[in-house]
């Protein structure tokens, strides 16, 4: 057995968020990006996180080192002298302001290569692998999640993965146990068309002939479908009230990553990775959840199965 579940961050981001909660404004400080989320969720399911990323020598690196480290994460990082990327958002009315941002420089030859080594290290150690991603994916290179990746399946590590695009396509060359890709990613790769289950259905096969063991796609409001052993299936989820729809994709990969890192059949799996996204989005905090509440939703959980066409 490894220990536990390593998240390959490479730029995680400071986030900064004002909220309107009563008569005065709320500041909130947070460590943030796709990693950082899915880890979050993962440890609140009891299973310890390495969590292998770049971070800047500056003032905004160091709060950044303290958030991880308060969130209970094992921590393994290279540090830069360009400093870490931050968003600040205004979310006192419905909808949410972007004040300003910056989501970071781009991963140089010298970063790269001291944290492929780092994560290559840390990862042989761990029971499951999941590579996420930046929040501009030109910032990465998609060869690094291709080498990655490969050496750790080859090796004996399990990978996972959220990811569109070239770095999608450079991933599944690396055969991983598990992908989870939004409708909207594939729509706009021209693998599906959003609207129609057949081609979400068909686009799912491609990715398991490329390479992938089993695929999760998910579609926002509707019903996810996941596709296991080779047969298609509806993830129908119990109706909860929504305060913050970002991040439920985050969770529902997290939730998969978790019981698949213990040793956990398929449909246990995508049953706790769907109920981890869906307790998510009745929650402000991203990638946050309860593990017994997660664990209540997982028996409401439905997957139904599609006929084959």
């Amino acid at each position: 057995m490894g220990e536990g579940v390593m998240v390959f961050a490479p730029l995680p981001q400071l986030t900064v968020t004002v909220e309107q909660v009563s008569d005065e404004p709320e500041l909130h400080l947070h460590a943030g990006g796709q990693g950082l989320w899915q880890a979050r969720m993962i440890a609140s399911l009891d299973v310890p996180v390495t969590f292998c990323a770049v971070l800047g020598r500056g003032e905004i690196g160091r709060t950044l080192t303290s958030l991880i480290e308060e969130e209970g994460l094992r921590l393994k990082a290279v540090r830069r002298h360009l400093d870490s990327g931050w968003y600040v958002h205004d979310r006192r009315e419905d909808e949410r302001e972007v004040v300003a941002e910056n989501p970071g420089s781009p991963l140089g030859r010298h970063d790269g290569d001291e944290l492929y080594a780092l994560a290559l290290s840390e990862g042989l150690k761990s029971d499951l692998c999941v590579l996420s991603g930046a929040a501009d994916a030109s910032l990465v290179d998609p060869d690094t999640y291709r080498r990655l990746g490969s050496d750790l399946q080859r090796n004996g590590t399990p990978i996972a993965a959220d990811l569109c695009g070239d770095h999608l396509d450079a991933v599944l060359d690396a055969k991983p146990a598990f992908i989870k890709v939004s409708d909207e990613e594939l729509h706009e790769d021209g693998l599906a068309d959003k609207e129609d289950e057949a081609t979400i259905v068909k686009a799912a096969h491609q990715l398991v002939e490329r390479g992938a063991d089993c695929v999760v796609i998910s579609r926002a409001e509707k019903p996810a479908i996941a596709l296991l052993e080779n047969k298609a299936y509806r993830v129908l989820l119990p109706e909860l009230s929504v305060r913050e729809p970002r991040g439920a994709g985050d969770s529902m990969t997290a939730g998969v990553v978790a019981v698949l890192s213990k040793g956990g059949d398929l449909q246990e799996a995508v049953r706790t990775g769907a109920a981890a996204g869906a307790l998510n989005v009745t929650r402000h905090g991203l990638g946050t959840g309860r593990a017994d509440a997660i664990a209540e939703l997982v028996k409401l959980i439905e997957l139904e199965p599609m006929e084959s066409k």
